[in-house]
């Protein structure tokens, strides 16, 4: 992304605040795993989404006032003795390449000058991006901030910036699809390379291998998220991460996989026969995922109610099933249909914006997913795609990737 991506989204940001609001980012710290070892840093998303810094331990400070915002990015020091063993932190002057920030201070200023801008009068409420859920072990540094002015300064109002952050990343700009473009080709490597050097009696850790050996030839030596890659009766797990199931003959291999480039993330599900050949039950299961797929992506567009897709789905794919004589009843529909049909994708695989009552609009991308789960058969699988809504319809970003029985069986033979 160009700096001015960023500078956009902390104006857009900014403009929704009243003047006398001061708003506060945390990039966030290494949570602890063991002894002295973290587990692997990630940046909070709505730090990165303003900044376009993956740096620990560095805040955004914004004030608001009748003329305009100012902005402080509080960041770490040099330390030689520390920089020799994680590695260099990064400079003002290659921040603000990245960001178009221009105001400095270290980290061990910020509670110094917290306590100035609060005691100024010039601050009537503090933003904070606060986005707890239920059963969480690991307190943000977001959340010890609420805590510590609800102590120090009981009197001063807290507001959440999580819904404006939501609303923003909604709608993804012209420089975000082409990220997530470039994105899709780099998952359509991964798949093809698991689905080409398929056979029976391949591990499931092998095809993972396959896939983030694909990857890394892009750059890329992260999967976007977890990668789910089962077999057989492991595909009844939908959040499958266990890599060491056997895929034998006649098992189908489901992947749900992504790829992070610049800050944008795929989502795409693929399931395939092991031995490249769809047995007639396989082969009559995916026809019904694949005919409920094209029937979504021939009838989404703007103005729809983003509730109705899931919903459509079900009707749907339930219709397929029926024809097929696997359902009879749509009461029965959930026996076969395990999970929701669409999720928005972005900065988060699960994106993190206000979706559950949108109306469609062009400029959103959200995955739609038809799930099937035959567990008297032993086939359990899903078809998901990423689409991309436009002024009068939509577009299959991933469309590209294998997605019919007749190109997935040309691909593997």
């Amino acid at each position: 992304m160009k700096p001015q991506f960023y500078k956009g989204n902390r104006d857009a940001f900014m403009e929704k605040l009243e003047p006398g609001s001061l708003a506060l980012f945390f990039s966030g710290s290494p949570v602890r795993k063991t002894a002295d070892e973290d587990y692997g840093y990630f940046a909070n998303r709505n730090f990165v989404y303003l900044t376009g810094m993956e740096q620990k331990d560095t805040v955004l400070m914004m004030e608001k006032d009748a003329s305009g915002y100012r902005e402080t990015l509080f960041i770490l020091p040099p330390n030689l003795i520390e920089e020799r063993w994680t590695g260099s932190r990064m400079k003002p002057e290659e921040i603000e390449a990245v960001s178009m920030i221009s105001s400095f201070a270290y980290k061990e200023t910020f509670e110094e000058e917290l306590k100035k801008v609060l005691t100024s009068g010039r601050i009537q409420k503090v933003y904070l991006d606060i986005d707890r859920m239920e059963g969480q072990v690991v307190v943000s540094a977001a959340d010890s901030m609420e805590a510590f002015l609800k102590q120090e300064y009981p009197s001063m109002p807290i507001e959440n910036s999580l819904p404006i952050m939501k609303m923003l990343r909604l709608i993804k700009k012209p420089c975000e699809i082409r990220a997530m473009e470039k994105a899709q080709e780099i998952t359509k490597a991964g798949i093809l390379a698991m689905m080409t050097h398929s056979k029976p009696g391949m591990y499931e850790y092998q095809y993972k291998a396959e896939y983030d050996y694909a990857l890394a030839q892009h750059g890329v030596l992260e999967a976007g998220f977890p990668s789910i890659i089962s077999a057989g009766k492991n595909n009844f797990c939908i959040h499958y991460y266990g890599y060491r199931g056997q895929a034998m003959d006649g098992d189908i291999v489901l992947n749900d996989v992504g790829v992070r480039w610049d800050n944008e993330l795929t989502d795409v599900s693929r399931g395939w026969p092991c031995n490249g050949k769809y047995s007639s039950r396989q082969k009559l299961l995916f026809e019904c995922q694949y005919k409920t797929s094209e029937h979504m992506f021939s009838m989404l567009k703007p103005g729809i109610p983003m509730k109705e897709v899931d919903a459509e789905i079900r009707r749907y794919c339930f219709e397929q099933l029926k024809e097929a004589g696997v359902c009879k009843s749509f009461d029965d529909i959930g026996t076969y249909m395990w999970h929701g049909g669409a999720h928005h994708v972005g900065f988060d695989t699960h994106d993190v914006v206000s979706a559950r009552d949108a109306i469609i609009q062009p400029g959103m991308v959200f995955c739609v997913d038809i799930g099937i789960y035959h567990e008297e058969w032993g086939i359990g699988f899903r078809l998901e795609d990423n689409c991309l809504i436009t002024e009068d319809g939509c577009r299959n970003l991933s469309k590209d990737i294998p997605r019919t029985v007749e190109d997935i069986e040309a691909v593997m033979n």
